[in-house]
């Protein structure tokens, strides 16, 4: 594959991690004080009505990323041996995974542990209190989800040395691409986790092999954003239907993530934000830069530095929900920014947590 021109930097998909983001941590606001049956850190119930962003963004917001990623990699790969890719993922993923874990995650635990015995009432030696607080990685672990796919593709690559998925894949058509609704229903059903439910193994995988195999080709994607109002106005109305339907019920079961509905949402929303951000955020500025330079240390460090905030608010302060929610969602965002803006100018922290050797 060495022969393969060097890929054009697409700012519409930095433009699509970027804001996801920021969809991440509008989601974990919500989430956190959420009345839907879904366990979180902090058992304060918030609002009720705003329970409809986590069913409008959790069905599809996390596939978008291992998309989104996959057709990184596949652009990636054409400048970089398997090799390189490899020592690549390992220090973007697997550093700032167990770095976010012990410097960061057990910030998660502490928290918890207010609520929660985790120890069930025996005194226990600091260390070991620290190391199972360590273990509430909180969104660290699509770090962990994606090295594990990023390397399952080097497998899949080292079968496949002529690339002909690849090709084959490239001449998919409009009604292909909707059809594939029916393998992304089916992948919902395949490799989920027992107890640990953020592991959907299935459809994260598939996502990431799909972003890699099909939407890495420039004339599928040209297919899309033909389309990319009808799907808009689709992908908007099914939203609605989701919120209205599943409204009060755990919105991370079983029941609501392979209901069928749900999957046709998630790839009529995705397949929509493809095509729109084509048409309208193909394009690179000082804020764009500027975000998408700090956006992956948003995602590493802003769960740790909400839980915190919240707590402290909530235990502390009584402040009505509707001042707690305006309050945390821009302190989140500033204190991660700020957090990162310090950090990045501390050489061994900055690996451990972001994976920046500069």
């Amino acid at each position: 594959m060495s022969g393969n021109p060097v890929p054009i930097r697409k700012n519409y998909l930095d433009n699509i991690r970027s804001v996801t983001i920021v969809f991440v941590v509008i989601y974990h606001v919500a989430y956190i004080f959420n009345s839907a049956g879904v366990i979180s850190n902090i058992p304060v119930k918030g609002i009720q009505a705003i329970d409809s962003i986590c069913y409008f963004f959790y069905p599809w917001f996390m596939c978008l990323l291992f998309l989104v990623a996959g057709i990184s990699a596949r652009y990636s790969l054409q400048t970089r041996s398997a090799k390189q890719f490899a020592q690549e993922r390992a220090q973007k993923l697997i550093v700032p995974f167990w770095g976010g874990a012990f410097l960061l995650g057990w910030l998660n635990g502490w928290v918890t542990a207010h609520y929660v015995d985790m120890f069930g009432g025996n005194v226990v030696p600091g260390f070991v209190r620290y190391l199972v607080y360590c273990m509430n990685i909180g969104p660290l672990w699509f770090l962990l989800e994606l090295f594990i796919i990023s390397m399952i593709l080097l497998f899949i690559r080292k079968i496949d040395r002529k690339d002909r998925l690849w090709t084959l894949a490239g001449k998919a058509n409009l009604p292909f691409l909707i059809l594939l609704v029916l393998p992304v229903w089916g992948s919902s059903f395949l490799l989920n986790t027992p107890v640990i439910t953020v592991f959907r193994n299935g459809i994260y995988w598939l996502m990431f092999l799909l972003g890699y195999y099909v939407f890495s080709h420039d004339i599928v994607l040209e297919k899309i954003k033909k389309y990319a109002i009808p799907f808009l106005i689709i992908a908007v109305a099914l939203g609605c239907v989701e919120v209205w339907y599943f409204f009060g019920q755990n919105y991370t079961s079983d029941a609501c993530l392979q209901h069928p509905f749900t999957n046709l949402y998630l790839w009529m929303m995705i397949l929509a934000i493809l095509g729109c951000a084509q048409r309208w955020f193909s394009f690179s500025n000082s804020f764009t830069k500027y975000l998408k330079k700090r956006s992956f240390a948003v995602y590493v460090c802003h769960y740790p530095l909400l839980i915190m905030a919240a707590y402290f608010i909530t235990a502390y302060s009584k402040l009505p929900m509707p001042t707690v929610y305006l309050i945390l969602l821009p302190l989140t965002f500033a204190a991660s920014i700020l957090f990162y803006e310090i950090i990045s100018r501390i050489p061994v922290i900055r690996y451990l947590l972001f994976g920046m050797r500069k």
